[in-house]
């Protein structure tokens, strides 16, 4: 079986998880830490120090059931990509929209993406489209929060 990876910031990273989890062809996912400026940063750091980290849901999907293109549609359909640096009462850079690309492939994928998904939003998306660099996993309670929790949606 063929997989490959696929990371996305769309704020709280609960919420986002847990729709991906529920989607035929992703494999697995875990939540975490992308695009900052530390190592090893823990959700206190990212929360009240300026790491620069963005909330992420890290994929591994199997590229044969579902495609890069419709897991940026969903992406797309889960938040509001207009909002900088926040989604619903979730306010700070690390609650940024964002697309972290794993290969020159998926970059071109999500820029023409974002060209045409930006039809369906009456301001400009300000989704930042860059390259996946080191993911830090988030602490162990974060991982599948709302499925521990019996939870379906965050509700934002």
């Amino acid at each position: 079986m063929k997989t490959e990876l696929a990371t996305f910031g769309a704020g709280c990273f609960w919420g986002i998880q847990a729709k991906y989890d529920k989607t035929p062809g992703v494999l697995s996912s875990s939540v975490g830490f992308m695009g900052g400026k530390t190592d090893t940063p823990s959700y206190k750091d990212v929360c009240y120090t300026d790491t620069g980290h963005a909330e992420v849901v890290h994929l591994t999907f199997d590229p044969d059931v579902i495609s890069y293109e419709q897991l940026v549609e969903m992406f797309w359909s889960m938040h509001d990509p207009t909002q900088v640096n926040r989604q619903g009462p979730d306010i700070g850079s690390q609650y940024r929209s964002a697309i972290y690309f794993h290969s020159e492939e998926q970059r071109e994928q999500a820029e023409a993406s974002k060209s045409e998904a930006q039809s369906r939003f009456p301001r400009p998306i300000a989704t930042e489209i860059t390259d996946a660099g080191p993911y830090f996993p988030a602490e162990e309670y974060h991982q599948k929060y709302l499925e521990k929790r019996g939870i379906d949606s965050c509700g934002i």
